[in-house]
């Protein structure tokens, strides 16, 4: 399912990527659990998230909304500085930071240290715990203000944009091949 659209807001679009990122939270957060609990450290599917999260939410979707949207929102008056749109992207920033560090212990874990698990839990619940809160802060705080200081043309604007995004690959996968991995994910991770 291609999220993008030309009948829908850009905030429609970015919402609905969020709930493909919210998925993968959910079974990240799963496994990690299991791992915590000694029931084993998934370490193929701890690599297919990290995958995930490089790729689609941040390559992908924070790419949108750093490169398009926020300026976007600039342009029409909302402080980057001081305002909603520096704490979103000091928290792109962080999320990155977490993401580096499961992906380094998941190397380590490859290389046979036996601290990269704790190291990997670590980051992972630190990860969750901030995307979690700022996809709630972007869904309903920045996007409503950006709908309502955006004209009609800014928004048509940004979902062409948007969709040019979406045309280009990320790691080698086009977003749609990014979704499966959310979906497969879930698939072979259910409740």
């Amino acid at each position: 399912m291609a999220l993008e659209s030309n009948n829908e807001r850009p905030s429609t679009t970015l919402k609905k990527e969020h709930q493909v990122i919210l998925r993968t939270l959910v079974v990240l957060e799963r496994l990690v659990n299991r791992a915590d609990a000694g029931n084993g450290f998934e370490h193929q599917a701890f690599a297919k998230s990290v995958e995930f999260l490089k790729l689609f939410a941040d390559a992908c979707h924070h790419a949108k909304e750093e490169d398009l949207l926020f300026p976007a929102l600039e342009a029409r008056g909302i402080p980057r500085e001081g305002g909603p749109i520096g704490v979103m992207l000091y928290e792109h920033t962080v999320s990155r930071g977490f993401v580096i560090e499961m992906d380094h212990a998941l190397v380590a874990h490859s290389a046979g240290d036996t601290g990269a698990p704790d190291r990997f839990i670590a980051a992972a619940r630190s990860y969750i715990s901030l995307l979690r809160d700022h996809i709630n802060k972007e869904d309903n705080i920045l996007y409503m203000i950006g709908d309502n200081v955006m004209t009609e043309d800014d928004q048509a604007s940004l979902c062409s944009k948007f969709c040019e995004v979406g045309c280009k690959t990320f790691g080698g996968k086009k977003s749609e091949e990014l979704e499966r991995i959310a979906d497969e994910l879930e698939a072979a991770w259910p409740e």
